[in-house]
């Protein structure tokens, strides 16, 4: 495979990029000068760097694991005089391990700029912020790869002790991050979400409680339910969906268990056969 070749969304292997690129099996910037390249990887699966999406801007943290990081440094030059020097600047993304997404070629579109961060020795440093835009933007990112990193986050996070804990807190940035992302919407048949809240006559048909409220229109508030999702091939048929409390639903969702599944199953046949 040739870089030209390359389609943004393709995901290489690391022994990909070393075969089409010709650079270093390792680190986040890794320079080619036969292919007169400089991979820049944002490794999502990691926690060190805090690397982060404005719209349609990546502002990515530069080289140096521990201690302050210095503009002069390897890589940390190239990048920052890449509008000057004729270097390619080529942006992958990691949301999996070994999976490296081709997101395109970038450009350095502001001058960098300095932020603290945790280093890998758990003290505070600064570091060197780039700020660089995808020159041709083809395919945002997955709903399903940003939900995963998120869900890693969270698990790294909640390993931590209340003090490190409110230290990031008190070093980290004030505006949340932004990204554009592909998903996939699914136009529901309303005739079926009618008919799954008139069967339900304003009971929860999971925990079998009242609806929580009623709307503006005095109606009992209740969501429908696909109890095989639509993604996972269900069904958009009255067989297949549940009236539930808000509550109830968001269990089905992070939960996804099968004793659930089989409860609403039973009593959507149940009242079928009635």
């Amino acid at each position: 495979m040739e870089i030209n070749n390359l389609k943004q969304g393709f995901i290489l292997t690391n022994s990909d990029l070393y075969e089409v690129f010709k650079c270093g099996n390792s680190g986040g910037m890794r320079k080619s000068n036969s292919t007169n390249s400089l991979l820049i990887i944002s490794d999502h699966t990691k926690s060190l760097y805090d690397d982060r999406w404005e719209e349609d801007t990546l502002y990515y943290t530069g080289m140096g694991k521990a201690g302050g990081q210095s503009l002069k440094f390897m890589q940390n030059k190239t990048l920052d005089e890449s509008n000057e020097n004729g270097v390619n600047i080529y942006l992958f993304e990691v949301f999996n391990t070994g999976e490296y997404i081709f997101r395109g070629e970038v450009k350095l579109v502001d001058k960098p700029f300095q932020e603290e961060q945790i280093d890998v020795e758990d003290n505070l440093r600064k570091v060197w912020i780039f700020p660089l835009k995808i020159k041709n933007v083809e395919k945002d990112i997955q709903l399903k790869d940003l939900e995963n990193i998120i869900e890693k986050r969270e698990n790294k996070i909640r390993k931590l002790s209340d003090e490190q804990l409110i230290k990031n807190i008190a070093n980290s940035r004030k505006v949340s991050s932004k990204r554009n992302v592909e998903t996939t919407t699914y136009e529901r048949n309303q005739h079926v979400v009618e008919y799954a809240k008139r069967r339900a006559k304003g009971k929860c048909e999971l925990c079998e409680e009242e609806a929580p409220f009623l709307t503006k229109d005095k109606q009992p508030y209740l969501e429908v339910h696909h109890i095989q999702w639509l993604s996972n091939d269900g069904e958009d048929s009255i067989t297949n969906v549940a009236a539930l409390c808000p509550n109830c639903h968001r269990k089905m969702h992070a939960l996804d268990l099968e004793i659930y599944k089989s409860k609403l199953n039973e009593k959507v046949k149940g009242d079928l056969n009635d």
